[in-house]
């Protein structure tokens, strides 16, 4: 330990002697300029349509379908008339089959999926 305070006490020996041991700190931002740029988001649906069905695909994680659940609450708060249609792929590490993409595709008119934990 000695070893070291010493190697930094002789690059900084005038401030060691006033008392106090000082160093510059540079703070580096990790996030890069983008190299594209952003397209903008352009999907919409009519939530006021009659017969809106919106999907909630479970992630497979512990929790994501009791997650889905409430987030199916507070869409019914808001949107009254809509139908939900859940999903579950039951394994984070899966990615959703064809047949559960075919359903959702063929059943709804968007999907909420929830992805991470």
């Amino acid at each position: 330990m000695l070893g070291c305070l010493g190697e930094l006490l002789t690059k900084f020996p005038k401030k060691y002697k006033e008392g106090y041991l000082a160093m510059t700190i540079e703070y580096l931002d990790p996030r890069s300029e983008p190299g594209l740029p952003a397209d903008p988001y352009d999907l919409k649906i009519d939530v006021t349509r009659p017969g809106l069905t919106i999907g909630l695909l479970a992630n497979g994680f512990p929790d994501s379908v009791i997650f889905l659940n409430e987030v199916g609450v507070a869409l019914k708060k808001r949107l009254p008339g809509i139908r939900l249609q859940t999903f579950d792929k039951g394994n984070p590490t899966a990615v959703a089959d064809d047949s559960m993409l075919d359903a959702m595709t063929a059943g709804c008119q968007a999907v909420v999926a929830a992805y991470g934990h």
